[in-house]
């Protein structure tokens, strides 16, 4: 016997969501368990180099088993015609209509939902190794620094390196409004988003201060050729994580960006981090100073 596992995760044209991959690993770890050969197909857009349905010769399985999602459309229909010879079970899916034939091309189906009584979906419970949070705050193009801005450069090797990051990434962003779920309204509500990441990774000024000042190391990436505020906040704070564009562009950024990723996750990172989070400025007091002192002049 020789299972071949298979999902949406495993179509060129479907999608891979966190409880279909779930549910495909709880599967494969139970036939496992009772010593049953299996494998799993994933796209290639997903898990690019591992086993594919394009791959997977039909004749080297027994079995081949669907699960999670709905029985439904040309693809699962495409399995059905692509392993006649298997020995076919859809486990946990949603069966929308019990004649279509994504439905019936299959020799035994144990659905979650649609027909019966609903069943518990198979990716429950969620197992998952810890990761970190990163959150990543870009500025915008800002267009003051003029032939000094290297933004669109230095946020394309961004955001190439963070696609490959191993790390649950947040796209943050500063701004506030009142109509855009998106985006936070108060002060309040972004400061709870910076609270719950481990780290950030941001282009703008005020993604490195807010981050400092909750005790969350920050790794930084000054977008100015020759430094602009970024850098000079940086040094305000005596922060060491700050790349600028001549360094970043000029050379390896992903091993610059791994090297300062990986101090920011370890305990220097993070003690340096928490002592910047009693830092205040002070231009508050210098500034209404400045201003009595004005005053008295009049």
């Amino acid at each position: 016997m020789r299972v071949l596992i298979t999902g949406w995760p495993s179509f060129l044209h479907g999608e891979a969501t966190a409880g279909d991959v779930l549910s495909m690993r709880h599967l494969a770890a139970e036939l496992t368990a009772r010593d049953i050969r299996n494998e799993t197909a994933w796209s290639p857009r997903f898990v690019p180099g591992a086993l594919g349905l394009d791959d997977a010769r039909p004749a080297d399985y027994t079995h081949l088993v669907f699960v999670c999602g709905p029985a439904h459309g040309w693809q699962v229909c495409d399995l059905h015609s692509r392993f006649p010879d298997c020995t076919r079970v859809a486990v946990g899916v949603s069966v929308l209509d019990e004649a279509d034939p994504a439905v019936t091309g299959f020799h035994r189906v144990l659905p979650r939902d649609g027909v019966g009584e609903p069943a518990v979906d198979l990716s429950a419970p969620v197992d998952a190794r810890e990761v970190p949070v990163a959150g990543v705050v870009l500025a915008p193009g800002q267009p003051e620094y003029g032939n000094s801005r290297r933004h669109e450069e230095v946020h394309a090797e961004l955001r190439s390196w963070l696609n490959d990051l191993d790390a649950a990434v947040l796209e943050l962003d500063t701004r506030l409004t009142g109509d855009d779920w998106r985006l936070c309204s108060t002060v309040d509500e972004f400061v709870a988003l910076v609270d719950r990441i481990d780290v950030m990774v941001t282009t703008r000024l005020h993604g490195l201060v807010l981050a400092l000042s909750r005790g969350k190391p920050v790794l930084a990436v000054d977008p100015v050729r020759g430094g602009g505020k970024m850098s000079a906040q940086a040094e305000a704070w005596q922060w060491p994580a700050v790349l600028q564009p001549g360094q970043f562009l000029g050379g390896d950024p992903r091993s610059l960006l791994d090297r300062w990723w990986a101090w920011c996750l370890r305990a220097a990172g993070k003690s340096a981090a928490r002592q910047s989070s009693t830092t205040s400025s002070p231009l508050v007091a210098a500034g209404v100073d400045a201003l009595l002192a004005e005053r008295e002049r009049v």
